[in-house]
């Protein structure tokens, strides 16, 4: 991924340290332990984490790391031992505020059929303003931009934050989301991958596919909601909470791709723009299934003390996408863009 622009002190800090000659990443502290310093002090100003732009740029920045890095950056600063701990005091606080915010729905029966329906209801609930159905009924194509610039942030990596959790589930909860996976990936197929299918779409679109090439132009609760996600599949004690994730996405994706592909065809957009979204709609309707009862549910059976952990990563997806999506649409309600530059957004 290209450098960042940083977006305060904390930011400035860290892409400072990451590209000082001086210091080296096998120290194993931070010999003034400036940065830690830095980030408490900003985390304690701070009135809503999640739409804190230094501190979520800071913490993708520290997450990307442990995926494509960061140019210029060498890969041993991704197990750099201050650095976790820096990440560590964010995701603290940000996992402290969610938990404070998130309703969880009432516990189901810790079985596979329980879960699996108390995880249909709580997302077949209604979620506030829907992007789908602006998506589908009265998006520009100026919009358009604007909305495969947001998912891209994600969606370019799509499946890698969730395959974290591969590793650390066992039996029938693994081999689930091992065949969920394997269609994420194009089961084998590197055209076919989902992250490939999406590139295509902003190619299409006239837009540039490379990752993170719009990471300067999105707002703090877009890289919110990559983190949630980076966060729970990064961390083995939230393994709950990533498979929670995880099922809340395919439980609402096979509809909302569905109209999202409605929408660009709406615009004159071809079939090859709109092939990413065609593929959810299928593949979504047979996930959503797997990921409530085998997934989910296999893995409740097997660890019943995770029920709340994945109710939480459930309901807490959902939480973070609605103040995506209530961003991006006051904004445009308002006539004005979602984002936080003038990214090209030519479509």
């Amino acid at each position: 991924m290209k450098q960042p622009q940083p977006r305060g002190p904390v930011s400035t800090l860290l892409l400072d340290i990451l590209n000082d000659p001086e210091r080296s990443a096998s120290d194993a502290v931070d010999p003034n332990d400036d940065l830690a310093a830095v980030v408490r002090d900003a985390i304690a100003a701070s009135p809503d984490l999640a739409v804190d732009e230094d501190l979520q740029l800071t913490l993708f920045c520290l997450f990307e790391l442990h995926y494509s890095g960061i140019d210029g950056t060498g890969g041993d600063w991704e197990w750099n031992p201050w650095l976790i701990a820096v990440r560590r005091l964010l995701e603290r606080a940000y996992e402290a505020q969610l938990r404070a915010i998130v309703k969880l729905p009432e516990l189901p029966e810790p079985t596979s059929a329980g879960v699996a329906a108390g995880l249909f209801e709580l997302t077949g609930r209604d979620g506030g303003p829907s992007m789908s159905r602006y998506v589908a009924k009265q998006a520009t194509e100026e919009q358009i931009g604007e909305f495969l610039i947001q998912k891209s942030i994600y969606t370019l990596k799509e499946a890698d934050p969730h395959t974290w959790a591969i590793p650390r589930l066992t039996g029938r909860a693994k081999a689930a989301l091992v065949e969920i996976q394997a269609d994420e990936y194009g089961g084998g197929v590197p055209n076919r991958m989902h992250s490939a299918l999406y590139a295509q779409s902003m190619r299409e679109a006239g837009l540039d596919d490379g990752y993170g090439t719009y990471l300067d132009a999105v707002p703090a609760i877009t890289l919110a909601s990559s983190n949630l996600m980076s966060m729970f599949g990064l961390n083995r004690r939230l393994r709950g909470a990533i498979v929670g994730h995880l099922a809340s996405y395919e439980m609402t994706s096979s509809q909302a791709n569905r109209m999202y592909a409605r929408g660009f065809r709406r615009l004159g957009f071809t079939d090859a723009t709109a092939a990413y979204f065609d593929e959810h709609v299928e593949a979504d309707a047979v996930h959503e299934q797997i990921a409530g009862r085998d997934l989910a549910g296999g893995l409740i059976e097997a660890e019943p003390e995770l029920l709340e952990d994945v109710f939480f990563g459930a309901a807490a997806a959902m939480a973070v996408d609605s103040w995506m999506t209530e961003h991006i649409l006051d904004a445009w309600n308002a006539g004005t863009s979602s984002l936080r530059s003038s990214a090209s957004v030519t479509a």
